[in-house]
């Protein structure tokens, strides 16, 4: 059984069939799927695929980009459906700065304090932000949470374990040409590990130039287990159990 801890299906973009994704899905052994909020309105559509298909979850949140669209409605969502599992996907991104920096930073404080309020885990975005996170994040002691489609130092993998955060990985593994990035996912440890795809982004070799899909974390699933030299079961109940004990699934 594998759970994909991130995609974006959910989305009324997304150009596959649902009714095939979901039959996939399954044919491969993936159970559960999360379907993650990257703005108020994508949130919305979270919670409502949520409420229509068996065995996928809802996060709700504004990804850092989306932060200057604003993020009200996220409080009212979560106190109007229980059957959210986590704050997300939040952060901050400097790569590209769609929303202001210190409209970005005012964004993910609100909503960590509203995922605090709720005891909710968080799903985090960071892209070349760290010096300003992990302050931010130190203000909120305690905060569980993941780091999203991590690709970063192991310095900062380091910051995330010390923390509690588990590490999310994706089809970008399958795919990066950098070898110190391939050490530093294989480093992170099995009880901290998720697997996730980012659907319709980032689909995993050997599936490139497709759409991305939930199935295909199986994919991802694969690759870890033979870089680790374990079996794909034993990196399938791992993560499960990870994801299961994180988003109380």
């Amino acid at each position: 059984m594998l759970v994909d801890t991130h995609c974006h299906i959910h989305e009324s973009n997304y150009p596959l069939d649902i009714g095939d994704v979901m039959k996939h899905a399954h044919g491969s052994g993936v159970s559960k799927l999360i379907c993650v909020g990257t703005s108020e309105q994508s949130s919305l559509e979270a919670v409502a695929f949520a409420a229509q298909h068996e065995q996928c979850y809802a996060t709700v949140g504004v990804h850092p980009h989306d932060a200057k669209d604003g993020y009200r409605k996220i409080a009212e969502l979560v106190q109007a459906n229980k059957d959210v599992v986590a704050i997300g996907e939040i952060g901050l991104d400097y790569f590209y700065t769609h929303s202001p920096r210190e409209v970005q930073i005012t964004a993910l404080e609100t909503q960590l304090q509203l995922a605090r309020d709720n005891n909710l885990p968080v799903i985090f975005h960071v892209r070349e932000a760290f010096d300003d996170f992990w302050p931010i994040l130190d203000n909120f002691s305690g905060m569980r949470g993941e780091l999203h489609s991590f690709t970063d130092s192991y310095d900062n993998l380091a910051k995330g374990l010390e923390r509690g955060l588990f590490i999310g990985v994706n089809g970008i593994s399958t795919f990066t040409k950098d070898m110190e990035q391939q050490k530093t996912y294989d480093q992170i440890p099995l009880d901290k590990l998720l697997l996730e795809t980012d659907a319709p982004f980032l689909t995993p070799v050997p599936h490139r130039g497709k759409v991305n899909q939930p199935a295909y974390v199986r994919v991802i699933a694969e690759y870890h287990a033979k870089r680790r030299h374990i079996s794909l079961k034993e990196i399938a109940v791992a993560t499960t159990i990870n994801a299961t004990a994180l988003f109380a699934l």
